[in-house]
């Protein structure tokens, strides 16, 4: 497999798109150019963020669905950024569209790439906003969306969100601790994990409960041990 492993490639590849044809040759010349090539992901969200500018804003959506519809790994991840642009006038529109996307994808690494990109970065960005929607998710039937609540905690943690929303992310995911299904399980121990290693004081704060409350499972108690490991701190005050 021919690989691009250059900006300098990406913006050539860039530079020849096909602007005077319809969506469907536009997808066509970068599966052919692109998501068919070995490229490393900081470069895909080089090329998604220039598509972003460049492409028409009304014909956005129509270019990421048939894009989506061909289902490659890389797809993904330019849909994830150019959903990502649309988030400051299109929350809910670009929300819907990344559901819609992990579902049709159905597997773990769709839901991971999509999740950081759009529910990750809305809840660094405009958590205020994005907290009630993923508090939702927990109710959601498909189980990989409920999984993206803890992959989206993971980014927003790791790139510094505020305190005060972490906590109340963390809240969610202690609402979660009672869950046996083993993807859900994989994505909220991320976040736990994340949480434990970013912020040990906030799990400190619900020690006593997180260690007495027996609906709380062992799984959830042992992501946090994990964390706190990592963080150097409270590690003692769990144990297996």
């Amino acid at each position: 497999m021919e690989s691009i492993t250059s900006k300098l490639e990406i913006i050539k590849i860039l530079n020849d798109f096909p602007f005077e044809k319809d969506v469907y040759q536009q997808v066509k010349y970068i599966n052919k150019h692109l998501l068919l090539k070995k490229v490393k992901f900081p470069l895909l969200e080089i090329a998604a963020k220039q598509l972003s500018i460049i492409l028409p804003v009304e014909s956005q959506i129509e270019f990421l669905k048939e894009m989506i519809s061909l289902k490659t790994i890389g797809g993904n991840v330019i849909a994830g950024i150019i959903l990502q642009s649309r988030l400051p006038k299109h929350f809910n529109e670009s929300f819907e569209y990344a559901v819609d996307y992990i579902c049709f994808g159905d597997e773990w690494y769709v839901c991971d790439i999509i999740g950081e990109r759009v529910f990750g970065y809305a809840l660094l960005t405009q958590p205020e906003k994005t907290i009630p929607v993923l508090n939702k998710f927990k109710k959601h039937n498909n189980e990989w969306i409920i999984r993206s609540i803890g992959v989206a905690t993971h980014y927003a943690v790791k790139k510094g969100l505020k305190k005060k929303y972490v906590e109340q992310m963390f809240n969610i995911l202690l609402s979660m601790s009672h869950t046996t299904k083993f993807h859900i399980k994989k994505g909220v121990g991320w976040a736990v994990k994340t949480i434990a290693k970013f912020h040990p004081e906030i799990v400190d704060k619900y020690s006593e409960n997180i260690k007495n409350d027996e609906t709380i499972k062992q799984w959830f108690k042992t992501k946090i041990k994990i964390g706190l490991g990592r963080s150097y701190k409270y590690a003692s005050k769990y144990t297996d």
